[in-house]
């Protein structure tokens, strides 16, 4: 990656930063199951709010993906 990546929006950096976002999402998935477990004291309900907030994270991050790879493509068609 070079500085004309960054300043003239040739390259994505997002899909690179979106990784990141991720695994921030899935630590915030885990704080709130415990934080729910902790807080009214219910381990399944906990339990489903980390495995929900997983899930969801992972949806979510992988639907900006397909957006970048549409992107992406629709670059490479534009090109040719």
């Amino acid at each position: 990656m070079t500085v004309r990546d960054i300043f003239f929006f040739d390259n994505m950096v997002t899909p690179k930063v979106i990784t990141f976002v991720y695994w921030l999402m899935l630590l915030g998935s885990v704080i709130a199951g415990i934080g729910v477990w902790r807080t009214l004291g219910s381990f399944t309900l906990g339990l489903m709010v980390l495995v929900g907030g997983a899930i969801g994270a992972r949806i979510w991050c992988e639907l900006l993906i397909v957006l970048f790879k549409m992107n992406e493509a629709l670059q490479d068609l534009r090109r040719r």
